[in-house]
């Protein structure tokens, strides 16, 4: 039986995405065994994080500075801005280093189940930075799902209104993917995208 603080540390871990109970009395065992070298790095880490994290007033992103350094990068495209749910899909995107335009973060996707309306996300602060006019494309970068699906269709109506192209991202076959171990409703739109073989 561990101690109430070590217990009070699996849990706290538990909670995190993608850890569970287990990996986290795990990651605690790695903790305790490695305390001389990982656990004040780790705790500093928290700590520095903890007192400089911040969301950007522009795009939404969490960062250490505001503007967050995508939006403070002169080397980025401001005439393509690429929509995304959360912050989550945002680094994602950045990531693949594929798009070299600014973001912006809703905050979730509308949902009806959930009390979710337009009102509850930062769509007012996306017509604000499209309609200036300095932006030539708006990416939706909506997750594949019912509710990210009907956020695009949404945001889509609304942009219409603006001297914009709208572009969404292509939905379908990933790539060695197998179409036995696909859902019905990726081979759907996958058929729905299909284009001439080149």
């Amino acid at each position: 039986m561990a101690s109430q603080e070590i217990e009070a540390l699996s849990s706290a871990l538990a909670r995190l995405p993608g850890l569970g109970p287990r990996s986290a009395r795990r990651a605690v065992l790695w903790l305790v065994k490695n305390r001389e070298s990982a656990l004040p790095a780790l705790l500093e880490a928290l700590d520095a994080v903890s007192q400089t994290l911040v969301e950007c007033d522009t795009c939404g992103n969490v960062d250490t500075i505001n503007p967050c350094g995508i939006c403070a990068d002169p080397r980025r495209d401001v005439r393509a801005l690429c929509v995304v749910e959360d912050v989550a899909d945002l680094w994602a995107l950045d990531r693949a280093k594929l798009f070299r335009g600014r973001y912006h973060v809703l905050g979730g996707k509308l949902s009806a189940l959930d009390g979710i309306g337009p009102e509850d996300l930062n769509i007012a602060q996306l017509m604000e930075r499209v309609s200036d006019g300095a932006v030539d494309e708006v990416v939706l970068a909506m997750n594949a799902t019912l509710e990210g699906q009907t956020t695009a269709h949404y945001l889509a109506e609304r942009l219409e209104e603006h001297k914009v192209r709208i572009t969404q991202l292509a939905h379908g076959l990933p790539v060695g993917g197998e179409l036995d171990y696909l859902d019905e409703g990726t081979l759907a739109q996958a058929l729905r995208a299909r284009r001439p073989v080149e």
